[in-house]
């Protein structure tokens, strides 16, 4: 299955989810480009971002196990690159 870059958005409204969540991030490792967080400490949240380059299958595995923990929400988007399939 070929690669696909993608950026999973998470949100995270309780801090104590953050040791599982990024363990579960820390085991996709490998296909992480770069992640970003911003805390927005009047909302008491937590915004980050996951930019990925792997099969999908991966990206959607990845999205459900954060997706799955308490207080954290995801969201997921895929962009075409060069040589996608149209």
């Amino acid at each position: 299955m070929e690669n696909r870059v993608a950026l999973i958005g998470i949100i995270v409204s309780d801090r104590g989810a953050a040791e599982k969540m990024n363990a579960i991030l820390h085991d996709y490792g490998d296909y992480i480009i770069g992640r970003m967080g911003v805390p927005y400490k009047k909302r008491g949240i937590a915004i980050i971002s996951v930019a990925l380059d792997a099969p999908a299958n991966v990206v959607s595995a990845l999205s459900g196990k954060l997706g799955a923990l308490p207080n954290v929400s995801t969201k997921t988007v895929y962009t075409k690159t060069p040589g996608d399939e149209e």
